[in-house]
C-alpha cells in the first residue's frame, strides 16, 4: 500500500464511520494536511500514516512533536479562511503490516 492509497483507505474508513470529506490534502506555506473532515459540528483535522513495520515505533511514533507542530500551524492558516472557526481536533489514522490491513484510528490524536 503507497501513500495515496492509504489516504483512500482513510477517506472511506472514515466515511463509514459518518465523517465526511471537506478535503484532501491541504497545502499552506507551514505545511501539508492529509485530510479534513467533518465529523457533525466538529472540523476534523486527519493525518495518515502507514508502516509496514513495528519498527521504530511504528505509525503513530512517526508524528513527531515538530510533526504536530507543523499541523497545528496549518490548521491555523485553514481556520483563517473561515467566517466561523467550528469546534476542531486531530485525528490519526495508521495502518500497519506489509498491505496495511490493520487501521487504527486515535481521535484526539494530540491536542492544539
Amino acid at each position: 500500500m503507497k501513500g495515496r492509497d492509504a489516504e483512500q483507505a482513510a477517506i472511506s474508513f472514515l466515511q463509514s464511520h459518518k465523517l465526511t470529506l471537506v478535503t484532501q490534502n491541504y497545502r499552506c506555506r507551514f505545511g501539508e494536511i492529509d485530510l479534513i473532515m467533518r465529523d457533525q459540528a466538529t472540523l476534523v483535522f486527519v493525518e495518515v500514516r502507514m508502516r509496514a513495520n513495528e519498527a521504530f515505533g511504528g505509525a503513530a511514533a512517526s508524528i513527531t512533536p515538530a510533526k504536530q507542530k507543523k499541523l497545528l500551524c496549518t490548521a491555523r492558516h485553514y481556520l483563517s479562511e473561515l467566517n466561523d472557526e467550528p469546534a476542531c481536533r486531530f485525528d490519526a489514522v495508521l495502518f500497519s503490516s506489509p498491505a496495511g490491513q490493520h487501521v487504527e484510528w486515535i481521535k484526539n490524536a494530540f491536542e492544539a
